[in-house]
């Protein structure tokens, strides 16, 4: 809200400046107000109208999402029907009553079109200059904070460590008593590795391949099944070859988790989870789906939960304009649905 209200502020002084530029600012040089006036109320729409459009819509929906095709086709087509306008209202509208002399030269003068072009244009480039300025301003400071965020974890991922590795080798050693007496047991603990090991070497990486965070969920789902026994059907599908894709790390154990949580763990009865993971030629996506038992209570959360939302920020972040995220909730399940575009 603070961020709107200061955006409607700056729009409303910086085109209250450019009517009285158009008013004032020239009708000084002749004192000609009155007629200024009426140049200023027919050039203020004009520029505002075109100033819109360059920067919120044609560089934000196309430019910037490499649509440079679109961009471009839009932009022309815009300036060709707003410069004509221009050019029509100034010469049978304005100058006839206001500036006579100035119809000594031709509608379609090459000359004046072009000075009509750029003045219309000139508006334009001071309008873009401070979105410009503010996107780089607050894309370095949200680039500060990511290095102090990134250098404040690495701290406390260090002091985290020395436990966590003395832990993993202790399980290492345990697995292979284990291994000897109780081969179910000894399942258990291997799981439980392959947890502490993706936690503690993989996902330091800002991205591992697709096929290792997959393995790290199984390794999560088969210690869960110990857990809730015959109660719970999961079910891990892989449909595609995988080989070649890389994700960001734990991406993808909140979106488990969170069935757990909210689905399965409320469940009286039996209880199904099922991930299915596909690709297509330019993307991958990753569907979780989970029972929903309406006897039970069912501790739904916007948006999922923390975990959920934690699953957004980070999205936001590393897939910008590279990402789909829905939560689809049915009678029966829970739907989360995650489409990342293949990063070349």
């Amino acid at each position: 809200m603070k961020k709107l209200n200061r955006e409607i502020a700056f729009n409303l002084v910086f085109w209250l400046l450019y009517f009285l530029y158009e008013w004032f600012g020239l009708a000084a040089l002749s004192g000609e107000y009155g007629s200024y006036f009426i140049n200023a109320c027919m050039a203020f729409p004009l520029a505002f109208i075109v100033s819109y459009l360059t920067v919120h819509i044609f560089i934000r929906k196309y430019y910037n999402k490499g649509k440079k095709v679109q961009f471009w086709i839009a932009q022309i087509s815009v300036a060709v029907v707003l410069l004509l306008c221009r050019r029509f209202i100034n010469y049978f509208v304005i100058y006839p009553t206001y500036f006579p002399e100035a119809q000594q030269v031709p509608l379609f003068s090459f000359g004046k079109l072009i000075v009509e072009l750029v003045n219309l244009y000139v508006i334009v480039g001071v309008y873009a200059l401070f979105y410009f300025v503010r996107s780089w301003y607050e894309e370095k400071q949200r680039a500060q904070m990511l290095l102090q965020e990134k250098t404040v974890a690495e701290l406390e991922l260090l002091k985290s460590q020395v436990q966590p590795h003395f832990i993993f080798n202790a399980l290492n050693n345990i697995y292979g008593t284990a291994l000897k007496t109780s081969p179910e047991t000894a399942k258990l603990i291997s799981h439980l590795s392959g947890l502490l090991d993706y936690n503690l070497y993989e996902s330091k990486h800002p991205f591992v391949p697709l096929v290792h965070e997959i393995a790290y969920v199984k390794n999560y789902i088969d210690l869960q099944k110990n857990r809730y026994g015959s109660k719970l059907d999961a079910a891990v599908n892989i449909y595609d070859e995988l080989n070649d894709l890389y994700i960001a790390p734990l991406l993808l154990l909140p979106l488990i988790e969170n069935s757990f949580k909210h689905g399965i763990a409320n469940s009286l009865k039996g209880a199904w989870i099922r991930v299915d993971v596909t690709r297509a030629a330019d993307s991958f996506s990753i569907k979780v789906e989970n029972s929903i038992d309406e006897k039970a209570p069912f501790t739904e959360v916007k948006n999922g939960g923390i975990g959920i939302k934690n699953v957004q920020t980070r999205l936001n972040l590393i897939y910008p304009d590279a990402h789909e995220f829905r939560i689809v909730k049915e009678p029966h399940s829970y739907l989360v649905v995650l489409k990342i575009k293949i990063l070349k």
